[in-house]
Parts: C-alpha cells; structure tokens; sequence
C-alpha cells in the first residue's frame, strides 16, 4: 500500500474524536422504546375509559386537587431510578413500562398545560396526545431500522448481557445472542467474551406466561392475515374509495353549511387536506398496479403513513378518542400492504445502479 492510499483510509482527527465521544448504543434500544410507548398508550386509554365510567372523580378536598399527572411524574421519576440503580435487561425493560405508565398519565393532561382555564376536555389535546405517541412510534421504528452497531459497541452489548447474568446464570438462547454480538469484533475479543460466559453458570428458561402464549397467538394471526393474497384486493378498493368518500364528504358538508356548525372546523380542514393527499396517492398507485405493482403498492403504503402521522392527529381533534378505531384500521392495512409490498419486491429484486 502506497503511502498515498495509507493516508486516504486513515480518520480524520475530528471524525475520531466524536466517534470516541459518543455513548454507546444499545442492541436493545428499539425493544425499550417500543415498551415505553406501549405502556403509555394503554395508560393514556384506559385512564380516559376510567374517568368517564366513573364521571371524572377528583382526587382531594378543601380546595385542593391532585391531578394524576403528579402521579404520572412520580411514576416517570421512579422509573428512571429502575434503570440508573440496577443493571441487566430486565430492569431497564421495567424501568421503561414504569416510566411509559407515568408519561401516559403526564401527557393526559396536556390539555390543562395549552390553555389559559386549564381545560381537561380541551379538544385538540386528543390530537396532541396522539402526535406525541406517533412521534415516539417514528422514533422507535427509526432506531430499529438504522442501528448499525460498531464491532467495538457489539462486544460492549455482549459483555453487558454476560455481566447481567452473572447473579442469577444465562439461559442458553442467551448464551447465544452473546455469541452473535461479539462474533466479528476480532479473535482476542471472542475469546475472551468466550471465556467469560464460560464462567456464568446456565439457567433454565422461566416458564411461558399465559400473557405470552396469548401475544404469540395474536401475532401468529395477524401475519396470517397479512399474508393473504385475497384481502389484498378489498385493502386495495378500500384505500382508494376511503379517502375520495372523506373529501367528497367534507366538500358536501361545505356546500350545505353543515361545516359552519363544526366547533374545530380548523381540524376538520386538516383531515381534510390530509384524505385529499392520502387520495391522489392511491388514485396513483391503483393506476400503477398494471405497470409496476412493487411501486404501486409503495404508493400505498406512503399513502398509509400520510394519514397515520398526519391525518389522524386531526381525527383525533374532531372525534376524540373515538379515532382509536380508525388507527386500528389503518395500522391493520398497513400490515397488509407492507407484506404485499415485501412479497413484490423479493419476486422482483431492483436493478443494481
């Protein structure tokens, strides 16, 4: 190697400096963020359920109020002492389910925190609430597509898995995924990763939970579902009827003035303008099937996401949590046109540029 081409690979001092800067990342992330906002979610729906079947209670008396979102600080601050005071997977996990139970309760009062009467029923809290979680949501998915661990963070994931089940041993799939993470990061740092998981003693696997038998019969179904070829001709007359029906509606609305009595009739633009784009993409897709169904069916999904993190923060403004059925809807047809999508593309690979 010339010395020319020797100074072309080597790093930039400033690149190196960051790079050694930089916390390292863990293999997990994505696993504690879906956590986090999984918990908040259900904390968020079943907290409103509670409050209108008991007809909104108040906690306190003589003039005073504990709203829960003290409960939801507390909650958020007690989960972050999980994680800072032990170590291993488990408790970061329930850190994160602790601390997602406290956002949720946080972030359910948002509407007392944006207005000046400090109004609970505020009515775009609902589409903020959602915005929040869909962000996460983007976060999450983000963090699982595009962590690309260095060797040197690998290895540092592998000897905290082992370190964690130094107390209480490591079960064999453990063992395993240990050995995956440092496999690559050199032959002095597999060895003695090796040599260290000799020393923790084995542990059974814990026994399946009934909760667990019933998240993998769901997931099962779902995917079967999603696989099917026969539903993806109604997911795709639906996604292009759907949106052209919600336009058509709000312009019938507008003509009759029935738009006029609307409270949040900025909201309901919104949705609008939202079905309008959700409905030129999928007019464009359905167009495309006959040429290119790969690309029509990425239309589709495009189309999905406009109206997940665009046009149901404005669903929720106007219906409330009544929405919740619609993101089901849309979250479902998402997975089926993801999976049609996927099909497509491994049948028909894209050209090398």
């Amino acid at each position: 190697m010339s010395p020319r081409s020797s100074r072309r690979r080597r790093t930039p001092p400033g690149v190196e400096w960051l790079r050694n800067r930089v916390p390292t990342r863990s293999v997990e992330a994505a696993s504690y963020l879906e956590a986090f906002v999984l918990s908040g979610v259900v904390t968020v729906l079943l907290t409103r359920a509670y409050l209108r079947a008991t007809g909104y209670p108040q906690l306190g008396g003589g003039g005073l109020h504990v709203a829960h979102v003290l409960w939801g600080g507390l909650l958020m601050a007690v989960g972050l002492g999980i994680a800072l005071l032990f170590l291993g997977g488990g408790p970061r996990t329930a850190g994160a389910i602790v601390g997602g139970v406290g956002f949720g309760l946080f972030i359910d009062e948002v509407g007392k925190f944006v207005t000046s009467r400090t109004d609970y029923f505020y009515a775009p809290a609902a589409g903020i609430i959602y915005g929040a979680f869909a962000l996460l949501v983007v976060l999450t998915q983000a963090v699982r597509g595009r962590t690309r661990l260095t060797p040197a963070e690998r290895t540092a994931n592998a000897l905290d898995l082992v370190l964690g089940g130094v107390p209480g041993g490591l079960t064999d799939r453990r063992r395993v995924a240990v050995l995956r993470l440092v496999r690559g990061s050199g032959p002095a740092a597999e060895a003695a990763v090796a040599r260290l998981l000799d020393a923790v003693p084995r542990r059974e696997p814990p026994p399946v939970r009934f909760w667990q038998r019933w998240v993998t019969r769901s997931r099962r179904v779902v995917a079967w579902l999603t696989a099917r070829r026969w539903l993806v001709y109604p997911v795709v007359v639906y996604l292009v009827v759907e949106p052209v029906v919600t336009v058509a509606g709000v312009l019938l609305a507008g003509v009759t003035g029935e738009l006029d009595q609307q409270r949040e009739w900025g909201a309901v633009l919104g949705t609008s303008v939202a079905a309008l784009i959700t409905a030129v993409l999928s007019v464009r897709a359905a167009l495309r099937l006959r040429r290119d169904r790969a690309d029509a069916f990425r239309l589709f999904k495009l189309a999905l996401l406009v109206d997940l993190l665009f046009g149901q923060i404005f669903n929720f403004t106007v219906n409330q949590f009544g929405a919740v059925s619609a993101v089901a809807v849309d979250l479902f047809l998402l997975g089926v046109v993801t999976a049609e999508h996927h099909r497509l593309c491994r049948e028909d690979p894209p050209l090398a540029g």
